[in-house]
C-alpha cells in the first residue's frame, strides 16, 4: 500500500472528525460511560481489523479508550489507516 503524500493526509483529515494526527500516526480518544461498554467497543473494532488485516494500536484506560492508526510497512500513513479509521467511528456509534 503507498505511503499518502502530506497534501492527501491533509485532506483526509478534514473528513475525519476527532482525528489528529501525530507523526507518522493519526490518533483519536473515546470515553464512555462504563467500562464494559468500551470493551465491547474494542470487540467491534476488533472484527473490523480482522476483516480488513489492518490492526489499531489500542490503549485502554478505564473508560477512555485511544486508537492509533499508521501502516509500519508503509513507515506512514496509507488509505488504509483512514479506511479503519472510518470504521473504527461507525463502531462507536
Amino acid at each position: 500500500m503507498a505511503k499518502l503524500t502530506e497534501q492527501e493526509i491533509t485532506a483526509r483529515l478534514k473528513g475525519a472528525a476527532g482525528w489528529a494526527r501525530e507523526g507518522d500516526a493519526i490518533r483519536k480518544i473515546f470515553t464512555f460511560g462504563e467500562f464494559a461498554d468500551g470493551i465491547r467497543f474494542v470487540d467491534r473494532v476488533a472484527v473490523a481489523a480482522d476483516a480488513m488485516d489492518h490492526h489499531p494500536d489500542i490503549d485502554i484506560r478505564y473508560t477512555t479508550i485511544t486508537m492509533t492508526l499508521s501502516t509500519h510497512s508503509a513507515s506512514g500513513l496509507t488509505a488504509k489507516d483512514f479506511d479503519l479509521a472510518a470504521k473504527i467511528d461507525a463502531a462507536a456509534r
